[in-house]
């Protein structure tokens, strides 16, 4: 008889682990975590950037940068003024909690009230891994398509937040909102969708409102 080893079943369980332990360091610090994701090119460096601008005055913020390679984006937060770790991933497509979990050892928890973990630009594999966040926040820009819930459901399914970025380069794209909205519902009934865009900052404002409003929640 062929002895069969369920290695998914095991990764999951200690990446729950570890997940378990970046909530515990979170709540000892009294510091919110939130995951964001979305594709190469959806905007997420860009919407971070605009979103700190709106919160540095009200709260103290850290940003995790997770690539595969490079520093670019840390160093763009870095030039904003925000304090910033640059991660990576040894060629993995997405953080874990392990992987998180070594990065928030190399922050002043104590000073910061919240850390952005701006994941690896992927729409599958981060959608995988809970790596221990308050909150999951997926960008999804206009020139991808309106029908990314329909080839990418998992990550529509998971995150707690959805920002379509680009929003004003709308009318060059055949991108409809209400469609989006439309395919999303079947697989998260409910789930907050801000029409955004990080070169005008329409819809950001709103967007930094609700993330104090769920901060203070917890």
């Amino acid at each position: 008889m062929i002895d069969t080893i369920n290695v998914r079943e095991a990764i999951e369980t200690e990446n729950g682990r570890y997940a378990a332990l970046v909530r515990e360091k979170l709540k000892k610090s009294n510091t919110y975590l939130i995951n964001l994701m979305g594709s190469p090119g959806a905007g997420k460096s860009s919407v971070l950037l605009y979103l700190a601008s709106l919160l540095k005055d009200r709260i103290r913020i850290g940003v995790m940068e997770a690539d595969v390679d490079s520093d670019v984006d840390a160093r763009l937060m870095e030039n904003a003024g925000l304090l910033a770790l640059q991660l990576h991933t040894g060629g993995a497509c997405h953080m874990d909690a392990k992987m998180t979990l070594e990065g928030l050892e190399h922050l002043p928890l104590e000073s910061l009230d919240l850390v952005v973990l701006e994941n690896v630009g992927n729409l599958v594999c981060p959608a995988e891994f809970d790596v221990g966040a308050n909150k999951k926040v997926t960008i999804l820009s206009v020139p991808e398509g309106d029908d990314k819930p329909l080839k990418y459901p998992l990550m529509f399914q998971v995150t707690d937040c959805l920002l379509v970025n680009k929003m004003d380069a709308a009318p060059i794209f055949d991108f409809d909102l209400t469609r989006l909205r439309e395919n999303v519902k079947p697989l998260h009934p409910g789930l907050p969708v801000y029409p955004v865009s990080a070169r005008t900052g329409a819809g950001l404002e709103a967007v930094a409102t609700y993330l104090l409003h769920e901060m203070e929640r917890t």
